[in-house]
Protein backbone atom coordinates (compact mmCIF):
# COMPACT_ATOMS: atom_id res chain seq x y z
CA UNK A 1 0.00 0.00 0.00
CA UNK A 2 3.14 2.41 1.13
CA UNK A 3 4.22 1.53 -2.31
CA UNK A 4 1.45 2.25 -4.47
CA UNK A 5 0.80 5.78 -2.71
CA UNK A 6 4.39 6.66 -2.87
CA UNK A 7 4.20 6.09 -6.55
CA UNK A 8 0.68 8.12 -7.08
CA UNK A 9 2.10 10.71 -5.03
CA UNK A 10 5.58 10.47 -7.65
CA UNK A 11 2.90 10.76 -10.82
CA UNK A 12 0.97 13.64 -8.93
CA UNK A 13 3.95 15.71 -8.44
CA UNK A 14 5.66 15.06 -12.29
CA UNK A 15 2.45 16.17 -13.35
CA UNK A 16 1.82 19.55 -11.60
CA UNK A 17 5.71 20.24 -11.87
CA UNK A 18 5.06 20.03 -15.76
CA UNK A 19 1.97 22.23 -15.86
CA UNK A 20 3.30 24.83 -13.99
CA UNK A 21 6.39 24.61 -15.79
CA UNK A 22 9.17 23.76 -13.21
CA UNK A 23 12.64 22.08 -13.45
CA UNK A 24 11.75 18.53 -13.11
CA UNK A 25 14.97 15.88 -13.00
CA UNK A 26 13.16 12.90 -13.61
CA UNK A 27 11.30 14.14 -17.02
CA UNK A 28 14.99 15.50 -18.46
CA UNK A 29 16.38 12.15 -17.71
CA UNK A 30 13.57 10.59 -19.68
CA UNK A 31 14.07 12.89 -22.29
CA UNK A 32 15.69 10.93 -25.12
CA UNK A 33 18.59 12.77 -27.62
CA UNK A 34 18.91 15.64 -25.69
CA UNK A 35 16.54 17.27 -26.94
CA UNK A 36 14.77 20.01 -25.09
CA UNK A 37 10.56 20.28 -25.88
CA UNK A 38 8.59 23.02 -24.18
CA UNK A 39 6.84 21.50 -21.15
CA UNK A 40 2.67 21.20 -20.44
CA UNK A 41 2.69 24.43 -19.12
CA UNK A 42 4.41 26.13 -21.59
CA UNK A 43 1.98 24.96 -24.39
CA UNK A 44 -1.21 25.94 -22.68
CA UNK A 45 0.63 29.69 -22.42
CA UNK A 46 1.73 29.35 -25.61
CA UNK A 47 -2.04 28.50 -26.64
CA UNK A 48 -3.41 31.31 -24.65
CA UNK A 49 -1.32 33.90 -26.40
CA UNK A 50 -2.92 32.43 -29.56
CA UNK A 51 -6.62 32.88 -27.83
CA UNK A 52 -5.98 36.43 -26.31
CA UNK A 53 -4.68 37.78 -29.99
CA UNK A 54 -7.57 37.12 -31.56
CA UNK A 55 -9.10 39.62 -28.81
CA UNK A 56 -7.06 42.35 -29.14
CA UNK A 57 -8.53 45.55 -28.45
CA UNK A 58 -11.44 44.26 -27.02
CA UNK A 59 -12.45 46.03 -23.92
CA UNK A 60 -14.55 44.10 -21.31
CA UNK A 61 -14.84 47.14 -18.94
CA UNK A 62 -16.07 50.00 -21.19
CA UNK A 63 -19.96 49.91 -19.68
CA UNK A 64 -18.47 49.95 -16.12
CA UNK A 65 -17.33 53.26 -14.15
CA UNK A 66 -15.27 53.39 -11.41
CA UNK A 67 -17.77 53.70 -9.19
CA UNK A 68 -19.38 50.70 -10.38
CA UNK A 69 -16.01 48.94 -9.61
CA UNK A 70 -16.03 50.34 -6.24
CA UNK A 71 -19.39 49.62 -5.51
CA UNK A 72 -18.83 45.93 -6.52
CA UNK A 73 -15.86 45.67 -4.04
CA UNK A 74 -17.26 47.17 -1.56
CA UNK A 75 -20.80 44.36 -1.57
CA UNK A 76 -18.44 41.48 -2.20
CA UNK A 77 -15.32 42.52 0.74
CA UNK A 78 -16.42 39.84 2.65
CA UNK A 79 -13.27 38.56 5.29
CA UNK A 80 -10.49 38.82 2.79
CA UNK A 81 -7.30 40.36 2.77
CA UNK A 82 -7.68 43.96 1.67
CA UNK A 83 -6.57 45.39 -1.35
CA UNK A 84 -7.31 42.00 -3.00
CA UNK A 85 -10.82 41.45 -4.46
CA UNK A 86 -11.92 38.63 -4.30
CA UNK A 87 -13.32 36.27 -7.05
CA UNK A 88 -17.17 36.93 -6.50
CA UNK A 89 -16.45 40.90 -7.31
CA UNK A 90 -15.02 39.17 -10.71
CA UNK A 91 -17.66 37.10 -11.35
CA UNK A 92 -20.28 39.69 -9.99
CA UNK A 93 -18.78 41.92 -12.81
CA UNK A 94 -18.88 39.84 -15.99
CA UNK A 95 -22.27 38.24 -14.93
CA UNK A 96 -24.92 39.89 -17.31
Amino acid sequence: MQLLWNMITDFIQTYKNTISGRYDSKRVQSNQGGKTDLSGGAKIKMSMYGLYSEFDGFKACDEYQDSHIQKAIQMHEGDGLPGFPSVDVFVYLVTP
